[in-house]
């Protein structure tokens, strides 16, 4: 999920809170809540420690290429067997087999007027 999304830049949350302690000691009445909207409410203006600010998290969009590794697939699979399988089949005898009835035909005709 972090090489495919957006999501490897919460690893860099503590970027912020070191980066606020260093405009902390230029700025003693800078809050937390102004150094957020210098960094992320009013775009990125070019100053003096614009690098250090694009290594804030979601400021500077990475290009993330996944790479899927691909295994051939063979076109054979063989698997052994430890013990070989033999298939009894029954034959159905004359005793079972089934009889025509003409009655049975019957029943799909339409009803006779007599």
């Amino acid at each position: 999920m972090l090489s495919a999304t957006e999501a490897h830049q919460l690893l860099k949350l503590p970027v912020i809170f070191y980066h606020f302690a260093e405009h902390k000691q230029v700025d003693k009445t800078i809050s937390f809540v102004d150094f957020l909207a210098m960094h992320y409410l009013h775009g990125s203006p070019p100053d003096k420690d614009y690098d250090r600010d694009m290594q804030l998290p979601f400021k500077a969009c990475v290009n993330i290429n996944t790479i899927l590794p691909v295994a051939p697939i063979p076109h054979i699979v063989k698997i052994p067997l430890l013990k070989e399988v033999v298939l009894k089949t029954k034959r159905a005898s004359s005793k079972n087999s089934f009889t025509y009835s003409p009655y049975l035909a019957d029943i799909w005709q339409p009803p006779k007027l007599s």
